[in-house]
């Protein structure tokens, strides 16, 4: 049995702001999960029980439990559509051309993910890394500290005693760097740990029979949104009331969260998934398939909603309904930001959602998806689930660390708001119209069966 500890690192957060307890009452500072070879590890041996009769019976699994619909998320059913443009190529790029996929049932989320979604990864990691400092740690019978959850609620973040201690820690502000002497958490230090097996890697021939290590990605990632994209990306424009208040402030909290990077995107949804495994261990129930950012075609694939030949989530051919209504958030005309109704972003759950359930695939922010940007990938990837990534290091060279974002935001005119249009964006970059949703591969099934 191997065991992988992915090490959950700090990340700063106001220190008056108090962690809810989340789904679930998480277990461990560090998720564990258990990863056994061919799922022989950990099973209870049911053998014993099948008759003796030297006929073959086969043995099922340990569990019937069918995890429920995930919160939040809707089922795309399996289908094909026309990848690509729906409509001219205005700018003869030629890097979309038409095809027809096929992509097989998953379940996304309704909206983007929000600030106080996104908060709550934030506030486990903060809170870990705190846990650890402080000694709110017990130890297991497999010898692997874990977080006292029910110590780490009775903690008092504005209790002078407890400052104090974090002040002998290297999380709060170093002196020159506070305001007014305050001492406040370093958001630097907010750091997630990830650990991630390439399965593409493993899976090429010519690694067959290689030492399992050498597929163990490794790295440590910075959470804390990157709250200066607001002033960044505008050159002589006043934006510091969003700088400041953005992601902190409760007005926000159902807004889409922005200033997160392709990897922060991807720590998020690899958080995500040891969070709800290490509550399925700890109820002795089978671990499912990981949270991950949508590959390029289930994007557009969803964003469609079964109109496989539509401009838009909505349909042909307009951005105003037959009222006059604007359809989504983004820069109508050349430039009346607040027309549509929102002058930056707006609520994740804002305007209609398309024929699959799905809020604000066009517009308010273009979303991080998992696929490497290349202009020739259309012409060799596969017509089922197609998928073209790269993993990319930080010596590779800028070209390879593109991702691709869909659907247009706030500031873009109406052309990126086509279901067809791709761009991208490099994978360590922030912007404060870039946010993402994640998706999972579980049957369609909503039913809970023990």
């Amino acid at each position: 049995m191997i065991r992988i500890i992915p090490k959950s690192y700090f990340y700063p957060m106001p220190k008056n702001m108090k962690m809810k307890n989340p789904y679930f009452n998480f277990i461990a500072i560090t998720a564990l999960v258990f990863m056994s070879g061919c799922g022989l590890l950990g099973k209870k041996n049911k053998g014993s029980s099948l008759p003796n009769d030297g006929q073959l019976h086969g043995i099922a699994s340990s569990t019937r439990y069918t995890l429920p619909k995930p919160p939040g998320m809707v089922y795309i059913p399996q289908g094909t559509f026309h990848m690509g443009p729906s409509d001219e190529d205005i700018a003869y790029a030629f890097s979309a051309r038409n095809r027809s996929v096929s992509i097989s049932g998953f379940w996304m989320d309704a909206t983007e993910i929000t600030n106080s979604e996104y908060r709550q990864f934030a506030y486990w990691v903060r809170d870990s890394i705190v846990a650890k400092k402080m000694g709110y740690v017990k130890a297991g019978t497999d010898g692997v500290e874990y977080v006292d959850w029910e110590k780490m609620k009775t903690m008092k973040w504005n209790d002078p005693k407890v400052v104090e201690q974090l002040g002998q820690t290297d999380l709060i502000l170093s002196p020159e760097d506070r305001v007014f002497g305050k001492k406040e958490l370093d958001a630097s230090k907010l750091i997630y740990h990830s650990e991630v097996f390439d399965l593409k890697e493993a899976a090429k021939r010519e690694n067959a029979g290689k030492a399992r290590s050498q597929f163990i990605v490794k790295k440590d990632v910075r959470i804390y949104p990157d709250t200066l994209v607001w002033i960044r990306d505008f050159s002589y424009s006043y934006n510091e009331p969003m700088t400041k208040r953005y992601f902190a402030h409760p007005s926000f909290d159902n807004y889409p969260v922005v200033g997160v990077n392709w990897l922060q995107a991807s720590a998020f949804s690899e958080w995500r998934t040891h969070y709800l495994n290490s509550f399925l261990i700890s109820k002795n129930r089978v671990q499912e398939s990981d949270f991950r950012l949508p590959t390029e075609a289930q994007w557009e694939y969803a964003a469609r909603g079964g109109r496989s030949q539509s401009m838009f989530p909505w349909g042909n051919y307009y951005l105003r309904n037959k009222k006059g209504c604007l359809l989504a958030n983004f820069k109508p005309g050349r430039g009346n930001y607040p027309e549509d109704g929102g002058f930056y972003t707006v609520r994740a759950d804002a305007y209609w959602p398309n024929d699959y359930g799905l809020y604000c695939m066009s517009g308010n922010v273009a979303e991080w998806t998992s696929s490497i940007y290349y202009e020739g990938s259309y012409n060799f990837q596969h017509d089922m689930n197609p998928d073209v990534r790269w993993n990319a290091k930080e010596s590779d060279p800028p070209r390879m660390k593109r991702k691709v974002i869909r659907g247009g935001s706030w500031k873009d005119v109406g052309y990126y708001l086509q279901t067809g249009t791709r761009t991208y964006e490099y994978q360590d970059s922030t912007k404060s119209y870039i946010g993402f949703r994640t998706v999972i591969d579980l049957p369609a099934s909503t039913s809970k069966r023990k």
